[in-house]
């Protein structure tokens, strides 16, 4: 029998902007580690289409970046994209308090609030790409361009 899919404010969201979307999602057992990699096995689609969300902080600002798994963020480039002088990753500690999403489960949509997203521009060329949906075991497949859209993103060169 099918499990029933919990909505998160994330997939709640899409519904609401009415933009095309699957729900895709994945079984984990208690305790398994879950990353963009296995995420992208556990799914059936290409670490390509596959992207994860990640925070950084410059101290006082968060930004939101959202790149394929098997890439990692530039700090540097992604700093000067958002115009500071200087960004690190958010601890994964404060996550939740930031965002109300835990590790492995964090979408760029439905954030407790909007912060400036960045979209790497390598999705710009995609049909389709995979962020969280907002609980680990959820995805949510959507045009980047939708992605965009609903979290007032712009596409920047941010990958390594």
């Amino acid at each position: 029998m099918a499990k029933k899919v919990v909505k998160t404010n994330a997939v709640r969201i899409v519904e609401q902007q009415k933009m095309p979307h699957e729900i895709l999602s994945y079984a984990i057992k208690e305790g398994e580690s879950v990353d963009g990699l296995t995420v992208s096995e556990k799914i059936g689609y290409s670490v390509t289409y596959v992207h994860k969300t990640l925070l950084a902080t410059s101290g006082k600002n968060f930004y939101v970046f959202v790149i394929p798994v098997d890439k990692e963020l530039d700090l540097k480039k992604a700093a000067k994209v958002v115009r500071e002088k200087k960004i690190e990753m958010l601890a994964a500690k404060d996550l939740l308090g930031v965002t109300g999403y835990v590790r492995g489960g964090c979408s760029p949509i439905g954030m407790k609030k909007l912060f400036p997203t960045y979209i790497a521009e390598t999705a710009q060329k995609l049909d389709f790409m995979i962020v969280s949906g907002g609980k680990i075991g959820l995805q949510v497949k959507l045009a980047p361009q939708d992605l965009a859209k609903i979290v007032q993103a712009q596409f920047a060169d941010i990958v390594d």
